[in-house]
């Protein structure tokens, strides 16, 4: 029998656009094992972008390790859950994009 690769599986995958053209792309993998920049052993990339621009990324490719992408300037991120990876991603796309909804007038 041939040797076969484990393959990651994919565990999330959304694509929203928002009501002023912006998009939004959130996909996460399960990795077949951790790895040392992945010590968690998922693979995520979270986008929002407006008219091809990225205003926010949070991902972890190869090499890099957990990491963000905000207002054109890369940080390190610390990895604690996809619940709160999506949590603070969702934050800055709402202060970043202007969807903060204590400033909604009545």
């Amino acid at each position: 029998m041939p040797y076969m690769a484990a393959r990651a599986t994919l565990l999330l995958q959304e694509k929203l656009e928002m009501p002023d053209g912006a998009i939004v792309e959130i996909t996460v993998w399960r990795l077949p094992r951790p790895t040392p920049d992945r010590p968690h052993g998922l693979k995520y990339r979270l986008y929002y972008g407006r008219g091809g621009k990225c205003l926010v990324r949070y991902d972890n490719e190869a090499g890099k390790g957990d990491h963000r992408h905000v207002g054109g300037r890369e940080q390190p991120y610390r990895f604690v859950s996809v619940r709160r990876l999506r949590e603070e991603f969702w934050k800055d796309v709402m202060r970043l994009g202007g969807y903060d909804a204590s400033e909604e007038k009545t």
